[in-house]
Parts: structure tokens; C-alpha cells; sequence
């Protein structure tokens, strides 16, 4: 059997050209496992024989013995290898299985068939020569050391490797957040070691806890991403579960070190013609690692160290600026203008236009492997990460922000994991995991004199100053306990798994947005003036915001049970159960107002709530060469625990708000200048807000703060899976070059989503039904946001197929595509309730909406390409490109500022569906003076958006540009300082095609929240028409994203040992 067929059913990815999907990853597996069946040469299962596989690298042993009907399971190895398997058996000849390497979560399938003989000489098999491995069943892909080694990883992350698969998308416009077959990205788990590392609280979108990877790249020993593993034994996610494996010491050493470097001058500086402004900076990444014995064959270490000194660079800056994306509607003079009247009338210093700012990052992982004896072994982890950013807060496409409204954003990392691995008797086995998690985050804003946030509307665009309101008192720590214990025992053909596994969540959380004020203005004379259209302030009552934190926790409990059954040489079947309950002590306070508006308690928990997942899945062998697999399954998990931090803070008992409506700040009456206007301590305008709201929230009263709540009755998410797939070995009959073996996969996956998360205004009503049937609401109860379940099933598909080949000239490749078509109710793009509610378009916002999601990429195409050459002899040479061809993410179309609804304070937000009338004389519309009304109708048309005159444009309808994008490493090995050492020079240049040409390479995308404002609006005439009052031919439908659009390079060495 040959090198590709060996892995034909889906094996990891080898000479780089491993994309087909393989082995399961269990949600915190980090093991592998080598079964399979012992016969005579009539076919007869031989029982009693004697399994020994041994790990070359270690030394470890683990011994098993056949059944009654030949089956042995060796469970529990380490990933990796080479392993070596001798079976023994009396009245049969020795035989000898080397070179067999085992990927992450996988059970390799090794039937042997032994020979009737006295003779002791044993029988060598090579690893070529043996079966395939057996993969868990469901959509999936692993990546090992030639990939992770070779890809074209410009930023030594994980994302840089999942995003071969075909159904992985990595938004590089959005801190590079995975998005797994069109699902949101907070749905995802990462687990490394058997360790929850993705983000345990839920403020990023990049699916890490910290800013980065928490974990040296050089310390991966494989990565796999499943999508839907129908396994009791997985849990913690609903898109997708990305898990990571260590490297861990052998007995001899070895290691190697790194560092590369990039910097302006090694950055792209112009697009589509016009020269871009890039700051100077340098960016610099260093690192080492080593493995080796401190006790030979008995106990082992690895360590590994990374530390980046690099650059956070800005894009952003007014018309003709020269930045890589510059504001329309917002000039110079503008900037100029508002930075006079910050300093000469408020006497602040906003600073300038955002450039460049120092970042580290540092990250230290060790590992101890002790070989207790040849029935137990255990291991430790302790892995460390810090590092922050300089982050924008408001980065839309008609946002702009002053270098003193950025802030630091970073965290600490601590986590520690034990784990014991036991084989009881030959077919009993146990895997003991107690790990322990603290997080520190951080989120300092770069404002130091205390301003305020201010926010100024300039043509359309907010331009933003001050201290970030959401920066303003800000702190989080969370520490996660968890304990796994797991079980299998092997009786005959059946491997039974059960278990028990908790994590305990203990979290403080501190956010009182406004805790200096924010403070909105209509125009650039309204800011000089002091005239706000809105003021909003929080605070605890005492005003100590501290007091107004959340203090809580919680714990996930699981009980499994899974039988897998190999029913025959060629079928496995595996069916089981997962029961996942939530246990607290900890409840909101409770709020008497609105306990007697509502006749129920705003301190509602998950506690007690649980949810039963059965699973089912089949694989089955036809033929050599083909292999389907199909399952079916309920998956829960993902949803971020700081939606329900939520209710814990906002409650309007422990935390109130002032908007400033009560004191006539905010209808022109009063100016933020005016002689009785009283400062708290000597202030002025700015820092902080009038002594009213300030008195007003230490009597505790509040205006309109919206209490955040649980539905009574939520149910816990969930999706149904289900998939049908293949993998297939095709010896085409082509001509020349195109002739040879193919591996193909493919994998139809159908998703429904079952009592999705939510939110929605708790206190309105319908009051009315203006033109065009739009809903008309009022508050009559106490405001408050309810985070609850949708009322409707939502389905999605994915189509993924990957075809790959390779050539004994080095040349390998992979070609994939994958068609989605995902769906979603609420995007819930935001930490914060009143985000998720209004950072998405809608016509109703209390009804449940299905549209296409917002994480969608309906098309992408996908190339890996390897070629390697010794030029010089003894020095390979090697080129590894990965490209891919993508359909841009989707938007719609709605209203800018409107008070179609009738309710606030979301009256003035972009999220109303736009209506296209069908003709200026359409009745349900009319046109404010000096109106552009042949403009907006050209605009239109133009647009594509006359196909739904007369009716609203749905949600999410139009895509953005499609995204065409190459990566490139070359790497030239060089020689070492002593025998057996390597070493290499490489270079990386992201985007290659924009460094071609930089007309190449361009990613567009509308901006978040996928909202095109088309027109401001409001009802008049009692509801029976809509007033188009505003109208900006020049707004972006799609803006250049500057950083993903522009090539870069990074140049390095790495030396191995």
C-alpha cells in the first residue's frame, strides 16, 4: 500500500498536502489511541495474544492482551511518535509493526494477521505497509509538524493554519476571529492539553482569552478543528472545537530557537494608485524551546519561550490625510477645528491622529512527562502569557477617534494542568485531568486627564474624544477549576467510555460604562457651544463604581456514557449520551421595581437547567478505497458568560444611569457652559458631568437605564448536526502529469439551531402600525433588556470538498471549496445587551428574524501548494503557497438616523431596514426640503436596490467584494554548528498578490455591524408617511480595509538542535 493510500480515510496532512479531514479531537482528548484485530491466516481472530507498543522517543510501554474475538485497544498514548507495536501469541511467529505515528484524538486501526510458526525470528513491518488510521466520525482536519513548520504562518497563530480547511474562515478585518462553516465565532472552543483556553469570559472575538495565542507556536505538537465529531466526549461548543496538543521530552535532546522581523520598510505603502502614510516602526519575535529526559525512559521536560516587541499601527484619518482609509464628509479642517475647541474650551488635549504604538507579548509554556510505570503515566502543564495591544474602540467606516480615545487592552494568563493516565488491566483504563485557570484583564484607556467621552457628529461621521465610555471602569478577573474523570473499558468488540467532568467558573467583573460621562453632539458649533443632544452617566450609589461589580460564579457539571461498537471488519458504530446542568449559588439583586411591573424576579440563574445531547454515528469501510461516514447529534456550548454577567451588574439596585433629559441639557435649553452649571470638586465641563446627575444617581434614580435580566423559562441553546461524508482514493486514468492517486473528501453538514440566544427589549409594547406596516412601540413598564431564546428553529448547510495529490518530484498540493449557507436570528456581535440589540438591522426588532448570519461566506476556494528542492546538495529548498479565493461577508441596507419606531433610545440608531419607494411619487414617502431626491434615486438604481421598490430591503441580502489573497514562505536550509543540528533561512510575505500590484490584493467589506446607511428618516403625518431628510451620495458602501489589504513581509532564522 502506498504512502497516500496509507492515509487515504482521512489522515492527518502529510508532506503538506494533508487537508483531507481526519481524526476526532475530543473536547479535552489530548491522547491517542491504537486498536485493532489479531488473526491466523484462515481469518480466525487469534485471543490471548501479547500487544506492546512502545513510544521510541520515551520508552513508555503499555501492554495489552486480545480477546476472545482477537480485539486490543491500547488507549491513552501520547500524540506523535514513531511507536513501535509487537505482537506475540504461542504456536505463532512474532511480528513487528515500526513507524507508526499517531495524530490527535485519532484511534488508529491495526489489523494483523500472524503466522502459524514455531520460528522466534520476528516479522518487521514498516509503517507504509500497515493499515490506515480509523478517524471519528464527523467533518474535521489535523495539521501536523510539516505544516505547522512550513505554512506560511505570518503571525504564528493557529489561525494561520485552520483557515486551510475550505470551511474555516478567518476575518482578517476583525482581529482574525475563526469562523467555522458560516457560525459565530463566539461559539467556537479552543482547548490545549486537555485545558478550556478559549475565551472564558467573552469580551474577544479573536476566540482566545488574551490578546494573542496563549501558547508558544513552537510548542504545538498537532492541531485539529472538528465541526461536528459525534462523540459523547465532546462539549463546550456549538460552531466548532479547534484542539491543540504539546510537545512533550524524549530521551534525547532537542530544540531549537527562532526570530524573525518585519517593519514599515517591509510593508506595503500604496493601494489602487495613491501612496499610503505608514508610521515608522519595527516589529521583532523571538523564541526557544527544549525537550529532553532528566530521568532517562522515566521522566521528561519541554519548555518553550516566545516573546514579541512589536507595533500597533493605524489606518484611519481625515480626507486627504493620506491614510490608507480616510473619512469622508470629515476633512482636515474639521480635525483641525474640533482639536482647537477641545483645548481653548475645554481645556483638553484629545491628541492627533492615531500612528503607531510599542506592544509586547510574552509567552512561556513547560511540560513534565513522568513514566510512573509501564501501567501509569501523568503529566503537568503550566503555561504563562502576557501581552496587550493598543485597540480603537469605534473603527467603523464613518468613525473616526482621537489617539486619547484608544485604549490598552491586554491580559494575564496563569493555568496548570495535571493529568493520570492508568490502564487498570488489559481492558480497563482511566484518565484523571485537574486543571486550574486565572485570568487578569486589563483595559486602561490612553486618556489620562480623566475627559469624558465625547462624541461629535460631523456630515454623518462620529468623531470621538475623551476617555472610551466603555474604559471608563473597567475590570476583570476569572478563574476556571476543572475536573475530568474518564473510564473505557474493552469488552470484545465494544469500547464503553463513561465519565464525569465540572468547571467552575469564579468571576469578578467590573463595567460601569459612563462613570465620567458621555457626552453626544449634533454638529461642530453644538461642541464649541456646549450644547449636547444626549449625557449619559453611571455610577454606583455610593459613586464608588467598584461597588457596582459583579461579583459571582457558576459550575458546568457532565455525565457520559458511549458504546463504541466494531460490528465488523468494516463498520463501526458508536452511539451515546451527554447530559450537560448548570449549578449557582450566586443570584442578581433583585429589584423591586421591577418585580412589581413585570410579577416576576430579575435575579433568575441558570441553576438547575440542564440539557440531554444524544449522539449517533456510523463509518463504514465499502472497499480499499472508499470509506462514508454519516451521524447525527445535539451540540451545546459557546455562549459567553458575560451575557449573563449582565444581569449581575445591570439592575438599577447596585447601578444606576443618568441620561441628562430630566435637567434640560439636552433640547437646547442648557449649555454645559452656562454660569449655574456646578462641577463636582472644582471641575469644568468634560471631566466630569453637571453636579445634578451626579445627585441624581446617589439618590438612586435612574433615567431610562435598562435593567438586564434572564428569562424565566430559557432553555439552554443547542444545534442539531447532522453529516454525511466520504473519502475517496481515485487512481485517475489521466494522461501524463494528471494521471495518478487522488485523495478526496467531502462533507454535507446540516445544522439547526435550536432555542438560540437572544435579546430583547422586555418593556415594549406595539402601539401602533405606521405606513408600510412598520411597528410603532412604547415603554410601559420599567426598561430592561431580557436575554431569552428565539421562538424559531434556524437551519444552515455547509458543502466542503478538498481533493489533494502529491509527486515523488516534491511537488504536493491541496485544492478545496467549500458553499455555505448559514443562517442566523441575532447576529450577537457585542458583550453588552444594549449592543447585541441594536448592532444589527431589522424591521421588527421584537420579532425573531432569519436572514442569512452575519458570519456567512457563502463561497471560498482554497490552494496549498508545496514544492521542495535540493538546489545544493544536502540543503532543501522549499516553497509552500497558500491561497484562497473568498465571497465577502454580507450587509444590509438600512435608514441612518430615524425615529421610525417611536421608542429611545435606539430612535436615532442605524438599524432600521431601509424602504425603496418605487418613484418619487410613491405615497408612503416624502422628501424634506433641499432633499437630493434625483441623486438618491440614481443611488438606487445604482445600488441594485430597485428590484425591492415599494418594500423594505430584507436583512443581510447583498455580500461584499469577493477577496482574492496569496501567502508565500520560502525557506532555505543551512547548515548547523554541529552534527545533527539545521538550520534555515526564511521569508514570509503576506498578500503576495498586493505586492505584485497594488491595484491586487484589495479587501473591501462593509462595516460593522454589516449596516450600508442609506438616507436618515422619520415618520410624519401621523405615521402615514416616511420623510427622507438626509442623503450622502458619497457614503461607502464597502470600505478598504488598509492593514489585510497591504503585502507584508517578515524575515527570519530558526536553528534546531
Amino acid at each position: 500500500m502506498t504512502f497516500l493510500k496509507k492515509f487515504a480515510y482521512g489522515a492527518s496532512v502529510a508532506a503538506l498536502a494533508a487537508m483531507a479531514p481526519v481524526a476526532a479531537v475530543h473536547a479535552q482528548q489530548v491522547t491517542s489511541d491504537i486498536r485493532g484485530q489479531i488473526t491466523d491466516q484462515n481469518g480466525a481472530p487469534v485471543s490471548g495474544a501479547s500487544v506492546q507498543v512502545v513510544h521510541q522517543p520515551s520508552g513508555s510501554v503499555s501492554n495489552s492482551v486480545t480477546s476472545a474475538g482477537g480485539v486490543f485497544s491500547a488507549r491513552g498514548l501520547r500524540v506523535g511518535g514513531p511507536y513501535t507495536v509487537t505482537i506475540t501469541a504461542n504456536g505463532y511467529q512474532p511480528r513487528q509493526v515500526e513507524g507508526i505515528a499517531l495524530n490527535l484524538g485519532e484511534t488508529f486501526r491495526l489489523d494483523q494477521t500472524l503466522e502459524a510458526s514455531q520460528a522466534t525470528e520476528v516479522i518487521v513491518v514498516t509503517g507504509s505497509a500497515i493499515q490506515t488510521v480509523e478517524t471519528a466520525i464527523g467533518p474535521n482536519a489535523t495539521f501536523g509538524q510539516d505544516v505547522l513548520t512550513a505554512a506560511p504562518a505570518i503571525n504564528r497563530s493557529l489561525n494561520d493554519i485552520v483557515r486551510i480547511d475550505p470551511r474555516i474562515y478567518v476575518d482578517e478585518s476583525f482581529v482574525d476571529a475563526i469562523q467555522c462553516a458560516g457560525a459565530n465565532p463566539r461559539f467556537n472552543s479552543l482547548t490545549v492539553d486537555g485545558v478550556r483556553l478559549n475565551d472564558g469570559f467573552g469580551l474577544n472575538s479573536n476566540g482566545f482569552p488574551t490578546e494573542g495565542q496563549p501558547f508558544s507556536y513552537d510548542a504545538i505538537e498537532q492541531v485539529a478543528v472538528e465541526l461536528a465529531p459525534f462523540d459523547v466526549r465532546y462539549g463546550g461548543f456549538s460552531a466548532c472545537n479547534i484542539n491543540a496538543v504539546t510537545k512533550s521530552g524524549g530521551n534525547e535532546f532537542r530544540g531549537g530557537f527562532f526570530v524573525d522581523y518585519t517593519s514599515d520598510n517591509l510593508t506595503g505603502s500604496s493601494l489602487e494608485g495613491s501612496s499610503i502614510n505608514i508610521e515608522p516602526f519595527d516589529d521583532y519575535r523571538y523564541g526557544i524551546n527544549v525537550g529532553g529526559p532528566i530521568i532517562q525512559d522515566r521522566l521528561f521536560f519541554f519548555a518553550a519561550y516566545e516573546r514579541r516587541d512589536g507595533t500597533n499601527t493605524f489606518d484611519r484619518g481625515p480626507e486627504g490625510s493620506g491614510a490608507t482609509v480616510e473619512i469622508p464628509g470629515f476633512t482636515i479642517a474639521d480635525f483641525d477645528e474640533i482639536r482647537r475647541i477641545a483645548q481653548d474650551e475645554y481645556n483638553y488635549d484629545p491628541g492627533g491622529t492615531p500612528s503607531s504604538y510599542d506592544n509586547t507579548d510574552e509567552k512561556l509554556l513547560v511540560r513534565l512527562d513522568w513514566e510512573i510505570s509501564n501501567n501509569h503515566r501523568a503529566s503537568f502543564v503550566y503555561n504563562y502569557n502576557d501581552g496587550f495591544n493598543i485597540t480603537q474602540s469605534d473603527g467603523g467606516s464613518d468613525e473616526f477617534e482621537y489617539s486619547n480615545h484608544l485604549y490598552e487592552r491586554g491580559a494575564e494568563l496563569n493555568s496548570y494542568t495535571g493529568s493520570l493516565f492508568s490502564d487498570w488491566t488489559n481492558n480497563f483504563s482511566t484518565e484523571l485531568r485537574v486543571s486550574y485557570i486565572d485570568l487578569v484583564n486589563r483595559q486602561n484607556s490612553l486618556d489620562t486627564a480623566g475627559f469624558g467621552e465625547f462624541q461629535i457628529d460631523v456630515n454623518g461621521n462620529t468623531i470621538y474624544l475623551g476617555g472610551d465610555d466603555s474604559r471608563q471602569s473597567n475590570e476583570l478577573n476569572y478563574s476556571i477549576l476543572s475536573t475530568q474523570l474518564r473510564g473505557n473499558y474493552q469488552l470484545d468488540d465494544h469500547s464503553i467510555s463513561f465519565g464525569y467532568e465540572r468547571e467552575e467558573y469564579e468571576i469578578f467583573n467590573l463595567f460601569v460604562q459612563h462613570s465620567i460621562g458621555e457626552f453626544q453632539f449634533d454638529s461642530i458649533a453644538d461642541f464649541e457651544n456646549g450644547f449636547p443632544s444626549a449625557i449619559s452617566y453611571n455610577n454606583a450609589p455610593s459613586l464608588n463604581p467598584t461597588d457596582a461589580a459583579a461579583d459571582w460564579g457558576y459550575a458546568i457539571n457532565t455525565v457520559f456514557a458511549q458504546d463504541e461498537w466494531q460490528a465488523g471488519s468494516n463498520l463501526t458504530v458508536t452511539a451515546g449520551l451527554r447530559y450537560d446542568w448548570y449549578t449557582t449559588d450566586d443570584t442578581p439583586p433583585e429589584n423591586p421595581d421591577f418585580v412589581a411591573d413585570y410579577g416576576f424576579s430579575n435575579s433568575q440563574t441558570l441553576d438547575g437547567v440542564g440539557l440531554l445531547q444524544p449522539r449517533f454515528a456510523v463509518q463504514w469501510d465499502i472497499s480499499d478505497t472508499l470509506t462514508a461516514r454519516g451521524g447525527i447529534g445535539l451540540f451545546s456550548g459557546g455562549n459567553p458568560n458575560v451575557w449573563l454577567s449582565n444581569n449581575y451588574s445591570a439592575n438599577n439596585v447596585t447601578q444606576f444611569g443618568q441620561r441628562g433629559r430630566s435637567f434640560g441639557y439636552t433640547d437646547g435649553s442648557r449649555s454645559l457652559f452656562d454660569a449655574d452649571v456646578v462641577y463636582p470638586n472644582g471641575l469644568t465641563a468634560g471631566f466630569a458631568v453637571p453636579q445634578e446627575l451626579i445627585d441624581a444617581v446617589a439618590a438612586g434614580s435612574g433615567d431610562n437605564f435598562e435593567i438586564n435580566y434572564l428569562d424565566p423559562n430559557f432553555d439552554i441553546p443547542a444545534d442539531w448536526k447532522v453529516s454525511l461524508g466520504a473519502t475517496w482514493l481515485v487512481d485517475a486514468a489521466l494522461p501524463s502529469f494528471l494521471g495518478g492517486e487522488y485523495i478526496v473528501n467531502a462533507d454535507l453538514l446540516f445544522n439547526r439551531a435550536q432555542n438560540s440566544a437572544v435579546v430583547r427589549r422586555g418593556d415594549l409594547d406595539q402601539v401602533a402600525t405606521a405606513v408600510a406596516g412598520i411597528p410603532v412601540f412604547a415603554s410601559n413598564r420599567e426598561p430592561s433588556f431580557v436575554l431569552t431564546n428565539s421562538t424559531r428553529d434556524v437551519d444552515s448547510w455547509n458543502f466542503g470538498i478538498t481533493v489533494q495529490r502529491e509527486y515523488d518530484f516534491g511537488l504536493s498540493w491541496v485544492a478545496g471549496y467549500s458553499y455555505s449557507d448559514a443562517h442566523e436570528v441575532q447576529p450577537m456581535t457585542s458583550s453588552v445587551a444594549f449592543s447585541n440589540y441594536s448592532n444589527r438591522s431589522y424591521f421588527n426588532p421584537q420579532l425573531d428574524e432569519v436572514a442569512q448570519s452575519n458570519y456567512n461566506v457563502p463561497h471560498r476556494f482554497t490552494l496549498l501548494l508545496n514544492y521542495e528542492h535540493e538546489f545544493v546538495e544536502e540543503y532543501r529548498t522549499r516553497f509552500t503557497l497558500f491561497g484562497q479565493a473568498a465571497q465577502g461577508r454580507p450587509y444590509s441596507y438600512t435608514f441612518g438616523s430615524n425615529n421610525l419606531l417611536g421608542f429611545n433610545p435606539f430612535q436615532g440608531g442605524p438599524s432600521s431596514l431601509l424602504y425603496v419607494p418605487n418613484g418619487p411619487s410613491d405615497p408612503n414617502v416624502a422628501f424634506a426640503g433641499g432633499f437630493d431626491v434625483e441623486g438618491f434615486f440614481n443611488y438606487l438604481e445604482q445600488q441594485g436596490l430597485m428590484g425591492y421598490a415599494g418594500g423594505f430591503v430584507p436583512r443581510n441580502e447583498f455580500n461584499s467584494d469577493w477577496w482574492i489573497k496569496a501567502d508565500l514562505r520560502i525557506e532555505q536550509e543551512l547548515p548547523g554548528l554541529l552534527d545533527g543540528h539545521r538550520s534555515a533561512a526564511f521569508i514570509v510575505i503576506d498578500n503576495l498578490p498586493n505586492l505584485i500590484s497594488d491595484e491586487w490584493g484589495i479587501f473591501r467589506q462593509a462595516s460593522f455591524p454589516g449596516t450600508v446607511q442609506a438616507a436618515s428618516a422619520g415618520l410624519i403625518n401621523g405615521g402615514t408617511q416616511i420623510e427622507y431628510r438626509d442623503f450622502s451620495p458619497n457614503r461607502l458602501v464597502q470600505s478598504r480595509q488598509g492593514s489585510a489589504s497591504l503585502w507584508s513581509v517578515r524575515v527570519g532564522l530558526r536553528y534546531e538542535f
